[in-house]
């Protein structure tokens, strides 16, 4: 595990200095923080010490540590949203690449922690796939997805133990009665029935949700407050996802508190 970070002090020392024209003083604080925060977006302690020399090398390892941050902020994103799509669509060697492409250049240590995190998970998604055997440390709904897909690909359906505990975890969550579930898992063809059932009810309550969502926003920021809500009360009119209905729940919640005090 990485170290914890010191980046909102970092961001305010830098917000004063590079943008409001703060000069910047060289107490043993900030003299302290920079070397942290240097050793965190792997600077070397003497790189920063040596920095540390003058205002002028000081200030530029200053801007040298704050734009790591953003940078590295802005390629995880990237590489994880990229990722999340590529494996949506079923193409796990696409976002292990996009992964990968990612450690080949980041040298900020939490980010690439966060990578390979994801790395990791999505290579055991790949054995899950390639062999049919669930793994216990890995998420439900994703492993689902990956059998899915083993399934498409031609390979019959392992009825296991295993299988059937997580079509009951699942079912629920998307909405699927203990009777409905039962009845799904006396037969592997019927199992096979309640997977995708499961599968298709959240990838479609997270497109209706997302669509619903960029048209709450548009219509709340145009001050049409009642349009708003009506795209949220019209998720709810359909969707069965538990998961979903809370999340539009909390949208028609937040859109009737008053607005903060200015």
């Amino acid at each position: 595990m990485t170290e914890e970070t010191d980046w909102e002090e970092l961001r305010t020392l830098a917000q004063d200095v590079l943008e409001s024209g703060a000069p910047l003083e060289l107490t043993s604080e900030t003299r302290s923080l920079l070397v942290r925060t240097a050793r965190q977006v792997a600077i070397s302690q003497q790189d920063a010490e040596d920095a540390l020399c003058s205002l002028s090398t000081a200030t530029t390892l200053l801007r040298e540590i704050r734009q790591r941050i953003r940078d590295g902020s802005h390629r995880l994103g990237d590489s994880l949203a990229r990722a999340g799509t590529l494996q949506k669509k079923g193409d796990l060697d696409g976002a292990l690449q996009a992964i990968r492409d990612l450690l080949a250049v980041e040298v900020v240590p939490l980010y690439r922690e966060h990578a390979e995190v994801q790395l990791e998970e999505l290579t055991r998604l790949m054995e899950v796939r390639a062999t049919g055997r669930l793994n216990p440390d890995l998420s439900d709904r994703p492993q689902l997805a990956v059998l899915a897909q083993r399934i498409q690909q031609g390979h019959a359906l392992e009825f296991t133990d295993d299988l059937r505990a997580l079509l009951r975890r699942t079912a629920p969550t998307a909405a699927v009665s203990e009777a409905e579930t039962e009845d799904a898992l006396k037969t592997s063809e019927g199992a096979e029935a309640l997977m995708g059932m499961i599968l298709s009810r959240f990838q479609k309550g997270e497109r209706r949700f997302l669509r619903s969502m960029y048209r709450m926003t548009s219509l709340r920021d145009a001050g049409d407050l009642d349009g708003a809500r009506q795209q949220m009360r019209d998720v709810l009119a359909v969707e069965v996802v538990p998961l979903y209905r809370e999340m539009a729940e909390e949208q028609l919640r937040g859109l009737d508190r008053p607005p903060p005090a200015s």
